[in-house]
């Protein structure tokens, strides 16, 4: 259900018959579509931009993207989702894996760190993944800035392998998920991996900076975003980076803003930005109303990442960007 409307709207975008921003209430159900049919959001978006087929054709390749291997059971959970058949906020059965400790700490920075959440074996599978993918060799930093069709700056357009997926089905990075949304019926999505190697004088860091991958029009709905290092990360490594708390003074804030003012453009070092310092296996969960995003890599080594998000089917967004 839900994916003839999905590629329709494409189309009519594609020819100029609908406005990009059109139907923004739908963001969350086809986000949650790609969640259950397993592309990613931009790999879909590129295919059905690049491609003229019809429905049937982009049914085939949704197929093809998965190894013709759907779940049955998700797609049954979204179609039900769909029809309001089933419960969406049961927290009867949710397990508490982070502790009042963490959550104390969640409340007063917006971000918990999820120590060993995935096994070094596979990270270090994950790694050997993007390294084969894009045909890097840890060893020699000579090929660490090889040029690649899915090289699109720290990003790697890589969506889909066995490994990719046992880390997305991590039970213990869900029900954290699920803690903090206080809800068991969320979705994963399908996300890409990261590889920021050190600058070179050739090769500096072209973001992205410090930003919101939300709307700034207040009130800034509750939402999640997430990030597993897959290698061990020092804060010169290229470290994620956010403005620790930020999501408690963000509304004054912007309130406060001179008239004029792009808060996007500001100077957010200033709001306190702090590298976050992990291992291979911990994961970062943080509150999308902070100002988060990568760094420059003045170390030695490479840093791996793959990026991870639970969100529910109805999970509010700002339909007015700003």
């Amino acid at each position: 259900m839900h994916l003839k409307r999905y590629w329709q709207k494409a189309q009519l975008q594609k020819n100029g018959g609908l406005a990009p921003d059109a139907f923004p209430d739908e963001w969350t159900t086809d986000i949650t579509l790609l969640a259950a049919l397993g592309p990613g959001l931009e790999q879909t978006v590129k295919h059905m931009f690049e491609t003229t087929e019809s429905f049937e054709t982009f049914e085939q390749w949704a197929k093809e993207v998965n190894s013709h291997q759907l779940s049955a059971t998700k797609i049954e959970a979204f179609n039900k989702s769909i029809t309001d058949a089933v419960d969406r906020t049961g927290t009867d059965t949710i397990e508490n894996v982070l502790s009042e400790e963490d959550l104390h700490f969640w409340n007063a920075n917006g971000y918990v760190l999820l120590k060993n959440a995935v096994s070094k074996q596979d990270c270090e599978n994950t790694i050997q993944l993007i390294c084969d993918f894009i045909s890097v060799d840890v060893s020699d930093a000579a090929t660490w800035y090889n040029e690649h069709p899915a090289r699109q700056g720290i990003m790697v357009q890589l969506f889909q392998h066995p490994i990719l997926q046992k880390n997305r089905a991590n039970a213990y990075i869900r029900k954290a998920y699920e803690q903090l949304w206080k809800r068991k019926d969320i979705w994963v999505n399908t996300d890409r991996v990261g590889f920021n190697p050190p600058e070179t004088t050739f090769w500096k860091f072209p973001g992205p900076n410090l930003h919101w991958d939300v709307s700034l029009k207040l009130p800034i709905p509750f939402g999640l975003q997430g990030i597993l290092y897959l290698s061990d990360t020092e804060a010169t490594q290229g470290a994620f980076t956010l403005a620790p708390g930020f999501q408690n003074s963000i509304e004054q804030w912007l309130n406060n803003l001179p008239a004029g003012t792009n808060p996007r453009t500001a100077d957010f070092y200033a709001l306190g930005a702090t590298p976050v310092v992990a291992n291979a296996g911990d994961f970062i969960i943080w509150h999308h109303a902070l100002p988060h995003g990568s760094s420059r890599n003045t170390s030695a080594k490479p840093r791996f990442v793959q990026y991870i998000n639970y969100a529910p089917l109805d999970a509010e967004v700002q339909t007015e960007w700003s």
